[in-house]
């Protein structure tokens, strides 16, 4: 059922010339009595409300004082409400701000509109600490190692660098762990790591029975163990070979050390 609409139009002021004011009232219906506004432009474009005629205008006419509904200016003897005494609309954007407000605002449906309150749990930050903020430690995978089972090391030659031996004293924990990816951690763990490395406090048992319960990740996957006094020495010793050799490759001596790789290999191939 359609409404019956009795329609007034006359030509608005405050505007440029050719613009016109329609003042409709419905006559019947729900709505009856109620009065809607429209303005048209002079090439016959059609405006329903105040934000859409601001952006049609831009900067050429300031609507700050219009008022839409009457089509006149609005005198500096009316007094806004107390809820609207700093608030100020924005046209182009169609939202309202507080002048009062401090940004960042939150920007949700809400009425009423609210700062946005920044909140840390750091110690010497004033702002009160919110517990829900906490910060948790990113989960560590469990013998990610694993993942580098037969890989290995090449030179420019591309040909496999003999891997690294583990000293009498140190043996790996977990499933299927080999020499090389505990070599593989342990490096890894003395690279990243800013604590002792000392490996595993758990026994083998517990372990391999349950790793996600008794394997500390931050930990290599080896029993503890200790380096004593002889390690240390012997470590000394191997520097001051590789030190030595270097000092003759600077001074040229090529074919002495050629000869002294020879020999240590031979003595190595003997011990095993």
């Amino acid at each position: 059922m359609g409404l019956e609409l009795d329609k007034k139009t006359e030509e608005c002021s405050f505007l440029p010339k050719g613009w016109t004011r329609e003042e409709v009232i419905r006559k019947s219906g729900l709505s009856a009595g109620k009065t809607d506004v429209y303005y048209h432009s002079p090439c016959g474009k059609k405006f329903r409300s105040k934000p859409q005629l601001a952006r049609f205008l831009g900067d050429a006419i300031d609507l700050t004082s219009f008022d839409f509904r009457t089509g006149k200016l609005l005198t500096s003897g009316v007094r806004k409400s107390k809820r609207l005494k700093n608030i100020h609309y924005d046209y182009n954007k169609g939202t309202r701000h507080d002048i009062s407000l401090v940004l960042p605002i939150r920007q949700t449906a809400s009425i009423f509109k609210q700062p946005v309150t920044l909140k840390t749990n750091h110690t010497t930050n004033r702002i009160k600490a919110d517990p829900k903020q906490d910060t948790k430690e990113t989960p560590k995978q469990l013998f990610w190692e694993k993942r580098l089972q037969g890989m290995h090391a090449c030179d420019i030659e591309e040909e496999i660098l003999r891997s690294m031996e583990l000293p009498d004293g140190l043996f790996g924990v977990g499933p299927d762990m080999t020499d090389d990816s505990l070599v593989q951690s342990i490096a890894s763990s003395l690279h990243v790591s800013t604590q002792p490395i000392t490996g595993q406090t758990g026994s083998q048992n517990q372990i391999e029975k349950n790793p996600g319960v008794y394997l500390n990740s931050d930990q290599p996957p080896c029993l503890k163990f200790l380096v004593t006094e002889a390690d240390i020495k012997k470590q000394e010793e191997r520097v001051r070979e590789v030190r030595d050799r270097l000092r003759k490759v600077l001074e040229g001596d090529l074919k002495q050390i050629q000869v002294e790789l020879e020999d240590t290999d031979e003595d190595e191939d003997a011990s095993e």
